[in-house]
């Protein structure tokens, strides 16, 4: 259990962090709110339509998915439980998401990118190292401790590792209803890119394509 110290501080770092970023983050909304119909067969064009008003409850605005530890038994021995406009209806238009991260001892959430939000996290228990890279190439990495927090630009390649002795627990709040993930390497592995364009690109033979290939085409 965590104490209710750690998850005030959770609660005043995602909003102090959280107000700039949805006023940077996606386009304002006209209306209170704009609570997304999940009526099947409804019409998607760059977001999604509103529930009608009379039919809008204080529920389309809680969400219980981020109290309970992801499952850390994968090859990265991590767990991301998203929080976005997919699961959340209520954040239609609002331009805020957040995510739950769990670490098992050495887990990692591989480099990625949110080609929409900027990234705020903030780490409750253990020990992360931390960080991106810029569109110059320069690394930006630390080690963050409980109650810290560290930023990851919209866009740019970042990542986090868990360094200490024990499992790591870590919430982070985006500037978009709808960020988007991209795994670098399964998005450069896993589809059937010339293996040309592979060896050039990174400099390799055939032979480690192939061996790399294999990790993410199960």
């Amino acid at each position: 259990m965590y104490s209710r110290s750690m998850w005030t501080t959770v609660a005043v770092l995602l909003v102090v962090g959280l107000v700039p970023m949805a006023m940077a983050g996606d386009e304002d909304g006209l209306q209170d709110f704009c609570v997304r119909d999940t009526t099947p067969g409804v019409a998607v064009v760059n977001g999604f339509p509103c529930k009608p008003a009379a039919m809008v409850t204080a529920d389309d605005f809680k969400f219980a998915g981020l109290k309970n530890p992801g499952n850390t038994n994968n090859v990265n021995k991590a767990n991301v439980t998203a929080a976005t406009v997919i699961q959340w209806a209520g954040l239609n238009t609002l331009g805020i998401s957040a995510v739950r991260i769990d670490y098992a001892k050495g887990g990692i959430n591989p480099p990625h990118i949110h080609p929409r939000a900027t990234e705020l996290l903030i780490l409750l228990k253990g020990e992360l190292y931390v960080g991106f890279v810029s569109t110059a190439n320069v690394l930006f990495a630390t080690t963050i401790y409980p109650g810290e927090a560290f930023v990851f630009p919209k866009g740019l390649i970042h990542f986090q590792l868990n360094v200490g002795k024990e499992h790591a627990l870590a919430f982070a709040g985006l500037s978009s209803q709808n960020p988007g993930v991209q795994q670098v390497a399964p998005a450069l592995f896993t589809p059937d890119i010339k293996d040309e364009v592979l060896e050039k690109g990174f400099r390799i033979d055939t032979k480690t394509v192939d061996m790399i290939q294999a990790q993410f085409r199960v």
